[in-house]
Order: structure tokens, then sequence, then C-alpha cells
């Protein structure tokens, strides 16, 4: 396949990017103007989120972000894919996850009752609206028809989009920052494939989730709650899933999945410690794996930038499925750099001196005085 970055670039861009930029543009502009109204409106109605317990913030924090976040996502959408034939279940679907989850962040819900309502939630999607994996790609072009077994399919691919973004925000501007990365993949993905209407909806929610991170980055001033990790979680599900609805490719699941392959390790590793331990896989912990990062002296936004690297260098990985090899290497040279910077900061922080003597000469020798 022909790559973005290869001899016909611009004609490429323009053709299969160019239409998801102005959605991101638009979804940027409207939550960044929604979301400090959704910090007032959570102060006045009391969905803040209060220090203590498995919250590492210091001060009570507005919960009513996922409200900011849909509503950016929803001004692009019905912007520029007024008459496409899932607009409505897209919108409709999400908007339940976004508007009945701030139960849940106005005084917490029992996990089953939590774990009822995602699965509600995919159920609508998939009976109601038609949002569903018909078939799988498989190597040498072929296909798998799922048959009966579409809808549990189906349903557990956005249980699982669900909780794997829910479980990731733990951080300021970890879940915002990561699914950005990762719609921004689909995007690509979609750009591939000439699917227009995919890119634009990846454009969507690649632009409300930048410009929620104005006001959910470290120091956040806002958090998306349960509301918002929930909207994010099925919208990317949905979107994932329209992606592969009308064209037969191989491995076209692999891309979500291998750019959210860290959130979906720690998300598998955290339901089998739970399971282990006796307890409901919703209950929440502080075993996660950036709260362990923070605990080895990374900081929030360290914790962050070492996310969006491993986000982006798997999302390139999945990307070179759709031949954009070039992704890759300059994602890598990016993520050497992050990587790289945390852990200089970390090291000069922290004290610790690698011992090297032999690197003195390197070193000028200070003047006589």
């Amino acid at each position: 396949m022909t790559d973005f970055f290869g001899g016909d670039a611009l004609i490429s861009l323009r053709d299969h990017l160019l239409p998801g930029l102005w959605p991101l543009l638009v979804a940027f502009a409207v939550c960044a103007l929604v979301t400090p109204v959704a910090i007032r409106l959570s102060r006045r109605t009391g969905v803040i989120a209060e220090p203590g317990g498995r919250h590492a913030h210091a001060n009570p924090t507005p919960l009513l972000g996922g409200l900011a976040l849909y509503v950016g996502f929803a001004a692009a959408v019905l912007t520029f894919l007024p008459h496409y034939g899932f607009t409505t279940g897209v919108l409709v679907v999400s908007g339940l996850a976004a508007g009945i989850l701030i139960i849940d962040d106005r005084r917490s819900v029992h996990p089953l009752v939590k774990l009822a309502i995602q699965f509600l939630l995919a159920f609508l999607a998939v009976k109601a609206f038609n949002i569903e994996i018909d078939y799988v790609g498989l190597p040498g072009n072929h296909i798998l028809h799922l048959g009966w077994l579409i809808a549990p399919v189906s349903v557990f691919w956005l249980l699982g989009m669900q909780n794997t973004v829910n479980f990731l925000d733990g951080v300021d501007g970890l879940a915002a920052g990561v699914i950005f990365i990762v719609a921004l993949v689909l995007m690509l993905a979609a750009g591939e494939l000439t699917d227009i209407d995919v890119v634009k909806l990846s454009g969507a929610l690649a632009g409300t989730c930048a410009g929620f991170l104005l006001f959910n980055f470290h120091p956040a001033r806002i958090f998306m709650g349960d509301s918002g990790s929930h909207f994010l979680g099925i919208a990317l599900g949905m979107t994932s899933m329209l992606g592969v609805a009308k064209v037969a490719v191989a491995f076209a699941l692999a891309v979500p999945v291998v750019a959210l392959a860290l959130p979906i390790a720690d998300t598998a590793w955290a339901i089998f410690r739970r399971r282990r331990q006796k307890t409901s896989v919703a209950t929440p912990d502080r075993l996660h794996l950036h709260h362990r990062l923070q605990s080895l002296g990374l900081d929030p936004r360290q914790t962050c930038y070492i996310f969006y690297a491993a986000s982006a260098l798997f999302g390139a990985l999945g990307l070179t499925l759709f031949g954009h090899g070039r992704v890759l290497a300059v994602v890598v040279v990016v993520t050497l750099v992050l990587t790289s910077t945390v852990v200089a900061d970390v090291l000069q922080h922290s004290g610790w001196r690698i011992p090297a003597p032999f690197m003195r000469r390197l070193l000028a020798k200070p003047a006589n005085r």
C-alpha cells in the first residue's frame, strides 16, 4: 500500500486525512469552550471528587468532564456526519454512557450495577443500532463470518473498551491523552481504507480529547469521571467496529488492540488479580500500572509520557499492517526522545548517579583561581 509519507504524500493527506482534520478542530474548540462551563456546573451541583482514599489529588476537583467530552464530540459529528447511517446510534449510546454514569460520579454505585449498565449500553449498540462485528479478517484475504457469535463478540468488545478506559483513568491527563493517540491511529488506518466516515468519527474523538486535555493535564482542573471514561471507551469501541463494518481487511481490529496493548494488558491483569483475591473485578484499587510507576518515583506528567510513548509506538506497529512503515520509524525516534527525557529527569531529581570515572576525561578541567 502507498505510505502517506511516500511520493504521493500530499495527495494522500488531502484525500484521506483532511476530511478528519475539520471534525478534529471543531471538537477541540467546542470541548475547550464547554469544559469551563462543566467546571462551574460541577461545583454548583456538588459533583466533586474529594481528596482521600484511592484519590491522589490534593484539592476537591470537578467531575463533569464527561459532559464536555461528549458535547465536543457530538457537535463535530452532527456538523460533519449528519446523514451517516450510524450517527444516531453512536450519539445515543455514547450520550447515554456520558449521562447515566454521572450517577456513579455523584454517588458510587455497586460494581455489579456498573457492570450491568456497561452491558446494557453495549447490548443497545449491537441490537438496536446494528453496530456489530459481522466477520473477522484472516491472513490470505479470508473472511470468517461470526454467525451466531456476532452479538456476543460485539458486546464483549464494547465491554472491554469501556473497562479498559475506565481502569486507565487514574492519572491526570492519562486516559484523554492515550485515547487521543489511539483515535489518531484509527484515523490513519481508516484513511488508508478510504473510509472517510470513520476518518471523521476518529477525528472528532481525537479533537474532543485534545480540547479536554487543556484542563485535564496535571495539575487537572477537572476530571472526566466515570461518565467520561465510559463515554470514551464505548465511543472508541463503536468507531473501531465501524471501521471494519464495510471493508474486509485482515487484522482490522488489531490496530486499536495493538495501540491499546499496555492498557489492555493492565486491565487483564487487574481482572485476574481481583478474581484471585476473590473481589469484584470492578472494585477500585491503586495497583494499576500507572500507580506502580508513580510508586517508583515518576510524577503524573512523567507517567503520562510513558503511556503516550507506548501507545504511539504500539499504534505505529499496528499501522504497519496498513503499509505505514515510515510512521513507525518516526514514532520510534519520538518515543526514544520522550523516554530518555523522563529517565534523565527522574535521575536528576533522585540524585542518583551512574559510577563511570572514565567519563571524567570528557569533562573540562576546572580553571585554577
